[in-house]
């Protein structure tokens, strides 16, 4: 082998161990640098092809010269003649310079005629197989464009904690698919709706709220219907907890009354909501963790109805006017359908945060995210049972995400539980007076004096 040869073969290794090495170490910085514009100019050289084979492409006449066959000759020679006529030609969606993402790339695309954004979102599947990368989204910031965001790998496979929300109410509980914090803003989103099945991550969820929540200035309300198995570790924390039907409709109707003296206080101060209210005054929020919805409406037999429709009236009451006397829920289920009654159906419609886990019917699916994009539904049922903690969030802008929760076992919630249990105010405190008459004007200025 000739020196020069050799010498070639050696550099070339070098310089791909280099590569190689420096894409473990810092991917980031290699993406940006090597991959993203190999990436870039791949993706454009080779739009034509991939949006013809994806069915975006509009059939348009054009203007060209076209070879005509003529007379034959003598010789057997066929006589061709250039014609300049119109002819129908495939034309291809006009693409912008991709741009560079955390986890991949994104592209603006110029819609043709008749076309709309479900369009592309029908095709996404196919162009995530002919691009080579894990997932393409569709989104449409403004008529006549769509974006393309194409994620190469899953960046749900490995979730790092980030750190915790200094705001009130607000959680970090895990991360997007986009590469954003997944936060739950309970002052955004009042009330929300948490559908798993077993080993899913819906448990780990809960958890995750308590510990973000256990430091914070709140009361923490729960039920168990499972018989206090899952909330019982952390009473030391919880204002109160209902483990039994019974206890739940006692809870409930002290919830009730709390809203409606906490509304006669914003009546009284000409306050449209809790928030209006100088902080002196103000009470603490409260946050109802609800574990097993589906308990709450299952009936037995005929002696239990009474009970059941009183469960599901105070609750629907809570979920209707809790936002703005500071009252929060968070219901969890391994499964939510229609035939557990009209109540179910009317809390859903209440809760906007909605969160479906892995399930086992697709009815669940359908009841968590049927009203949502219908790929929203697809991907739902794509998770697999691999991955627990992964789950489709409808998130506040209004847009649905894949998006996986930390990690937060049972210890460590009970540590936090235990750690701020000074926090957590006894539930007689909280509802003193609240069966009794509203507040008038002089108990109102007295407490703003004080």
């Amino acid at each position: 082998m000739p020196d020069s040869l050799r010498l070639l073969l050696i550099v070339l290794a070098c310089v791909a161990v280099a590569l190689y090495t420096w894409r473990r170490l810092h991917h980031r910085s290699f993406w940006l640098v090597v991959g993203y514009p190999l990436t870039a100019i791949s993706v454009r050289a080779g739009w034509r092809k991939v949006a013809l084979g994806c069915g975006l492409t509009k059939k348009r006449a054009r203007w060209a010269f076209t070879l005509t066959p003529g007379a034959v000759v003598s010789t057997g020679t066929v006589k061709v003649r250039r014609r300049f006529r119109r002819v129908a030609v495939d034309t291809k969606p006009w693409m912008w310079l991709p741009m560079p993402t955390r986890h991949g790339w994104r592209v603006t695309l110029h819609l043709l005629e008749g076309q709309i954004p479900d369009d592309y979102s029908q095709a996404a599947e196919r162009l995530a197989h002919s691009w080579g990368v894990h997932a393409v989204r569709v989104s449409s910031p403004r008529p006549g464009r769509v974006v393309l965001a194409a994620t190469i790998r899953d960046p749900l496979v490995r979730v790092d904690r980030l750190p915790p929300s200094d705001e009130l109410l607000k959680v970090t509980v895990g991360r997007l698919e986009t590469g954003k914090p997944w936060v739950i803003d309970f002052r955004t989103v009042p009330h929300w709706l948490n559908a798993g099945a077993t080993q899913s991550g819906k448990s780990n969820l809960a958890n995750a709220l308590i510990v973000g929540l256990a430091p914070q200035p709140v009361a923490l309300v729960g039920f168990d219907l499972k018989g206090g198995v899952e909330f019982t570790p952390y009473s030391c924390r919880l204002s109160a907890l209902a483990t039994t039907r019974a206890e739940s409709v006692g809870l409930l109707d002290d919830l009730v009354a709390l809203m409606l003296a906490r509304m006669g206080l914003c009546r009284t101060a000409g306050a449209r909501n809790l928030w209006q209210l100088p902080p002196a005054v103000r009470p603490v929020p409260v946050v109802v963790l609800v574990d097993e919805l589906a308990e709450l409406y299952l009936m037995a037999d005929k002696s239990e109805k009474d009970e059941i429709a009183k469960t599901s009236t105070a609750l629907l009451r809570v979920a209707q006017l809790g936002r703005a006397f500071g009252i929060y829920l968070f219901c969890c289920g391994q499964r939510i359908g229609s035939d557990l009654g009209p109540g179910v159906t009317a809390l859903r419609a209440q809760c906007s945060g909605r969160i479906c886990h892995r399930v086992n019917d697709p009815e669940t699916a359908t009841m968590t995210l049927g009203d949502l994009d219908p790929a929203a539904l697809v991907s739902a049922r794509a998770i697999a049972s691999e991955t627990p903690g992964v789950a489709i969030v409808a998130s506040q802008d209004g847009q649905w995400y894949r998006a996986r929760s930390f990690h937060v076992s049972e210890q460590a919630a009970e540590h936090s539980a235990r750690m701020y249990a000074d926090l957590a105010q006894h539930w007689n405190e909280i509802t003193a007076g609240v069966h009794t008459n509203e507040m008038n004007d002089s108990d109102l200025t007295e407490l703003l004096n004080a």
